[in-house]
């Protein structure tokens, strides 16, 4: 037992020392391909279509509402409701987040080929021999019962001199940062979702309202051509083409219900929830616009924007895959050991005679293998230069986002401006046709034509204010907001 021990303390010291300097050469050893470095971006100074500051520009540029939670740019308490409930169910964010935690346990298994692996084992065997065939004894006894048994432990070890395992370990934590961001831009794609869908909700609800409160007006009317035609004052065709404004509206109702339900549907989906009504807070009109649209400077897109850093991840992957491609030509090294004790005696098998071990090394070069591994090389450079082409067309695809998304803000806010002032003209025309022939001094045909404008003047209006709300949220969305 005494001999046993101190041989493995001698074996264990040697091992110790021979396991340090291999690891220290391995940590010392080269890592072949390309270290990575973000490719050159040359962006713009500003924004083609930046909103003009209402006042003078501030010494230093304001931090982009991109940076800002979307709490401080949709003030609508039930939204932020909405939104919170979407962020906490929707199935879409939780698929993400369970893609990150496969991606980290991803990066576990491929790092642990960076380290030597180690089993141990034991062994027991009993055979009973007839008495038959068993030996005997000086003293008439038999040895018909064998006992042995024994344990062992191994040891293998493929060194990274190369780098080839550092390399896909790069490779599988840059997988991990693209899921990761790829969670952020469904993220921020959720709350675009939901707020665009919710305003369009609000809109229609107002055209609910305004068909409602034109077929009252419309009614009333109908009963004014009906009450002249009685009187003689009036006359069938009058009382048609009031019926026809009147039904015409009513026709609408319908669809504008139908709609209404596909939005609370489309909403209840988002929140991770069965079909089911949905809450409402301000009316469409009702909902605040920041009085300034700070944009911050283009290139802080490349730190923001989720779909920005989630392409660059992918790029540092295929930019560390060269390296383990590049691995491939020089030789890899291998150890491996084994040790145990063994015996057919179980009282004897920690006896340092019965101890036995083995180590070996091995070094293998790549010879021929018929242009595969060049092949593979030249695969994963044209992969890293489709990589950095991506980045860059994704780049381009941010700018041209956020200034479409200021365009459209702009002018969407001009265009609701001016429709308010149809509304208003409108209005005031149909209130003077309707005066004109209650004192016989028009037709019908004209009440009937300035009814006719105003409804879908009003129509048009709701659906400007929704662009305009849906416009905010989309620049907010490409100045890289709604993930933090």
């Amino acid at each position: 037992m005494s001999k046993f021990a101190n041989s493995q303390t001698a074996l264990h010291g040697v091992g110790i020392a021979v396991l340090g300097s291999l690891l220290a050469l391995v940590v010392a050893g080269c890592r072949v391909g390309p270290n990575y470095k973000r490719p050159d971006i040359s962006a713009p100074q500003s924004y083609r279509g930046a909103l003009a500051p209402e006042v003078a520009p501030p010494a230093t540029p304001q931090a982009s509402i991109g940076e800002r939670g979307w709490q401080s740019i949709f003030t609508d308490t039930v939204l932020q409701r909405l939104i919170t409930e979407a962020l906490e169910n929707n199935l879409d964010l939780k698929i993400t987040a369970q893609r990150v935690l496969e991606a980290q346990a991803q990066v576990g298994v491929i790092r642990s080929q960076q380290l030597p692996s180690v089993s141990a084992g034991s062994s027991f065997s009993a055979l009973q021999i007839p008495a038959g065939l068993a030996n005997k004894n000086a003293d008439g006894s038999s040895n018909d019962f064998i006992r042995g048994g024994g344990f062992s432990a191994s040891a293998a070890w493929n060194l990274d001199f190369w780098g080839l395992y550092r390399r896909q370990t790069e490779a599988a934590r840059a997988e991990l940062l693209q899921s990761e961001w790829a969670q952020r831009a469904t993220r921020a794609s959720l709350i675009q979702d939901l707020a665009s869908a919710y305003f369009q909700l609000r809109s229609l609800d107002s055209q609910l309202e305004i068909t409602k409160s034109t077929i009252a007006a419309r009614e009333d009317s109908l009963r004014l051509t009906q009450s002249l035609e009685d009187h003689g004052a009036g006359s069938r065709a009058d009382t048609r083409q009031a019926e026809e404004l009147l039904y015409t509206a009513q026709a609408n109702l319908p669809e504008v219900r139908r709609q209404i339900a596909v939005q609370e549907n489309t909403i209840s989906i988002l929140l991770g929830h069965v079909p089911r009504d949905i809450d409402r807070g301000l009316k469409i009109d009702e909902q605040p616009h920041p009085a300034q649209i700070p944009t911050g400077l283009p290139s802080d897109l490349l730190e923001r924007r989720p779909d920005i850093r989630q392409s660059e991840a992918t790029l540092m992957a295929a930019n560390a895959r060269v390296g383990v491609a590049k691995a491939q030509f020089f030789p890899q090294i291998s150890l491996t050991s084994l040790g145990g004790s063994a015996s057919n005696q179980l009282n004897s098998i920690f006896d340092g005679k019965n101890a036995y071990w083995y180590a070996a090394g091995s070094l293998t070069q790549p010879i021929f293998a018929g242009g595969r591994i060049h092949s593979n090389y030249r695969y994963s450079q044209a992969q890293q230069e489709e990589m950095v082409a991506q980045y860059r067309k994704t780049v381009l695809n941010a700018l041209r986002d956020v200034s479409n998304s200021l365009t459209a803000y702009k002018e969407t806010q001009a265009r609701r401006q001016e429709q308010s002032r149809v509304v208003s003209s409108a209005a005031d025309a149909v209130r003077l046709a309707r005066l004109r022939y209650a004192g016989g001094n028009t037709s019908y045909l004209e009440v009937l034509t300035t009814d006719t404008d105003l409804y879908d003047a009003q129509l048009q209006l709701t659906q400007m204010q929704e662009q305009e709300a849906a416009s905010l949220v989309q620049l907010f969305v490409a100045l890289g907001g709604g993930w933090s």
